[in-house]
């Protein structure tokens, strides 16, 4: 068959992207004269400004005659979720490695999958035009991954090819070549062709798209026989039940776009139209005699926050969507293609739990409700505690960190400081690779502060590892917040005054009100202050009294950071044009009754 189905993956930050840019102007997609810019398959705001890839996404292009379908898909264990299920369309991985980094927790997440699933992998060496890289060190690391993974006689026989992503070139040697046409051929003599087994037509849903015409569109491969316009098809659905559905439309992937097609084979992956109420992992079946595809599986996830409706006295003033009903919704929406995402109702009617992989996981679920117009409150994030064998166990992971030498002992305090265990020490270049097992809740808030020791020089990435013993408690946040006492405009007088008692997140004219969060205490414990007073006029002037307010600029903080600073008392509040921290019981009075019986409880 002239069809080749495969898949890249790689760690955040290895290149995927660049990639799928390189194979889309080597095989003519765009005409001479057409701008195309970079990053082509990151189409979303958020993914543009992140610099990372959040969605996956496929494309074809056909070089020498092989219609070739590319599967680009995200590098942050946060969206393994996205990666588990899209392996399922593909028969072949382009495993990318950066030639400094080597293998990265992420490459081993998404190899450990790719394997299980039998794929035929390409192994890259991306960046060999980088100073200090190392791309034979970095081959035999790979060939380590590989037979620690459990790799089969096969795949441990894996091609290698060498490159530049960006300046665009790949060869199997490292020797600089004009483009990246001997990893085309590579990928032609290498990746198989799709198996054709026997029997009636089976499809896996394995990703959803939707159009405002045509309303949900089920994407995934046709694994066995073909499916045709206007066929009578079997829906087989994960809880067993079975529907009669007609398809309407069929499309087929071409370049950036869609073709129409009347018939499509097995092997190829395709965009179904007409199909309704389906979910991701479930089959497309024949009509008379359905059989069903085993249901993707997805891991658990790790942590958990409470969304609820914005019930702060700014409520309304700035959002489209803010009330339980629109919020519910707009979640329930999300679990339909984000399978790593549960929702789970509380006693509240206004309030709903939240379970996700990680902070960017969440973070970016709120950051693309924010932006479509939602108001909303979350709390502080928690790991899923887990009993298991009658003992209070919590999510581990593996955290890598790179980081100058000079560094190496600030990374080693923050993370024991954290119930961190260190595993691996090495120097790689003039950096130091430091590798720690550490419970989840470790890692909230750590980035910040790991910034901030290294002059914001370290680099690290995680991936959950397994469910372990309860570590005891971890020290949280040491200082803290500046409280605004009543409703009002700050000004610039009173912020200038208040300048001592710690560093502001307001600057002067900003409204804000009562319990709402307007800075950090220089010492450990809240304060509340007024940010609102006035200068007394007076016709009385007295020379050196009137000295201009010299107030420093108020702390920029991003959505995670956020998250990753509240404790337990406090939430966020997200509108489309603010993000606002403040305490979860407004009142001053009502905070310290509620403080004085939770230490009764206890």
């Amino acid at each position: 068959m002239n069809i080749r189905n495969i898949a890249i993956i790689a760690h955040v930050d290895h290149g995927k992207t660049t990639l799928v840019d390189k194979i889309l102007h080597q095989t003519n997609v765009f005409r001479a004269n057409q701008e195309s810019g970079d990053l082509i398959m990151d189409n979303n705001d958020l993914e543009r400004e992140r610099g990372i890839t959040i969605l996956s996404k496929n494309v074809s292009v056909d070089y020498k005659g092989v219609k070739i379908n590319v599967i680009d898909t995200p590098g942050h264990a946060d969206f393994g979720g996205e990666v588990e299920r899209v392996l399922k369309m593909a028969d072949g991985v382009i495993l990318l490695v950066d030639a400094f980094e080597g293998p990265m927790p992420q490459t081993r997440f998404v190899l450990q999958k790719a394997l299980q699933l039998n794929l035929k992998p390409i192994v890259v060496i991306n960046k060999v035009d980088k100073e200090n890289c190392r791309p034979d060190e970095v081959h035999d690391a790979v060939f380590e991954l590989f037979f620690n993974l459990d790799a089969t006689e096969d795949q441990l026989n894996f091609p290698t090819f060498y490159g530049s992503g960006k300046n665009g070139w790949f060869n199997s040697s490292l020797t600089k070549c004009d483009d990246i046409t001997p990893l085309m051929d590579g990928i032609l003599e290498y990746v198989p062709a799709p198996k054709m087994p026997e029997g009636n037509l089976q499809m896996q849903i394995t990703s959803l798209d939707y159009s405002s015409f045509l309303g949900r569109i089920a994407v995934g491969r046709v694994t066995r026989s073909f499916i045709e316009e206007n066929q009578w098809i079997t829906l087989m659905q994960a809880d067993g039940s079975a529907k009669k559905q007609k398809v309407r439309e069929l499309y087929v992937f071409e370049a950036l776009g869609k073709r129409k097609v009347s018939k499509v084979e097995a092997g190829d992956i395709c965009a179904v139209v007409g199909i309704e109420d389906f979910n991701i992992g479930d089959t497309i079946a024949d009509a008379e005699a359905p059989e069903a595809l085993p249901v993707i599986s997805v891991d658990e996830p790790t942590m958990n926050m409470l969304f609820g409706i914005n019930n702060s006295p700014f409520f309304g003033k700035d959002g489209k969507f803010v009330t339980s009903r629109h919020l519910r919704d707009r979640l329930v929406k999300e679990t339909e293609k984000n399978l790593a995402l549960r929702v789970v109702d509380t006693d509240s009617a206004d309030s709903f739990l939240v379970y996700g992989r990680g902070i960017l996981h969440l973070g970016v679920l709120i950051e693309t409700m924010r932006r479509e117009g939602y108001e909303l409150t979350v709390g502080q994030p928690q790991v899923i505690v887990k009993s298991i064998d009658g003992k209070k166990c919590e999510p581990y992971e593996t955290l890598v960190v790179d980081v100058p030498q000079e560094f190496a002992s600030k990374v080693i305090d923050l993370v024991t400081r954290r119930k961190g265990e260190m595993l691996i020490m090495e120097t790689k270049g003039e950096m130091q690779h430091l590798e720690f097992e550490i419970p989840s809740r470790g890692l909230i808030g750590l980035r910040t502060q790991m910034l901030t020791a290294t002059a914001g020089e370290a680099v690290m990435a995680h991936r959950f590892n397994d469910y372990k013993p309860w570590k005891g408690a971890i020290p949280g946040r040491n200082n803290g917040v500046l409280i605004a006492k009543e409703a009002g405009s700050t000004t610039a007088y009173s912020l200038d005054k208040l300048q001592d008692r710690g560093s502001f997140f307001v600057d002067p004219g900003e409204e804000v009100y009562k319990g709402m969060i307007i800075g950090e205490n220089n010492k450990p414990g809240d304060l509340v202050v007024n940010p609102n007073e006035g200068k007394k006029l007076t016709n009385m002037r007295a020379s050196g009294s009137d000295g201009a307010a010299n107030i420093a600029p108020k702390i920029l903080m991003t959505l995670e950071e956020c998250m990753e600073y509240i404790q337990h008392d406090e939430c966020i509040e997200v509108t489309p044009n603010f993000i606002r921290m403040r305490k979860a019981i407004l009142d001053e009075e009502e905070r310290k009754r509620s403080a004085k019986s939770l230490k009764a409880e206890a």
